[in-house]
């Protein structure tokens, strides 16, 4: 496949993942919701990066699309577990702000990936 994702977004999604295990990890210290939601974070927050790498062996642009769009439904879903982390107080919103943000870039940053995609396409 002859269109590939500019390596800084792999990284920026890999590094992305590392703060979010350091975060699971500390939710996980704590006894009840915060386990629970720890993993749902840990599930949608990881998988960006491991979906886009997956798209590095992409066999047609359609396929690589579809990576792209499904990477951008868990950050998505990974700012939806953040802010409910915030939100229900059960972290400091100030220390969630900057992975917030980040996550927050993700998105829009994978929504143009799949829009050009998209357009590249339909001509």
């Amino acid at each position: 496949m002859t269109n590939k994702r500019p390596p800084e977004i792999t990284e920026r999604a890999f590094q992305f993942a590392i703060r979010i295990v350091t975060l699971c990890q500390h939710l996980d210290e704590k006894p009840g919701v915060s386990r629970t939601l720890a993993k749902q974070l840990l599930r949608a927050g990881t998988s960006i990066g491991a979906i886009l790498e997956e798209g590095r062996g992409s066999q047609s642009e359609a396929d690589y699309l579809t990576k792209c769009s499904i990477a951008c439904k868990e950050a998505r879903e990974t700012l939806y577990w953040l802010k409910l982390l915030a939100a229900s107080e059960m972290l400091p919103a100030n220390r969630l702000s900057a992975m917030t943000k980040e996550c927050d870039e993700l998105v829009a940053i994978l929504t143009t990936i799949a829009k050009r995609l998209k357009e590249k396409r339909n001509g």
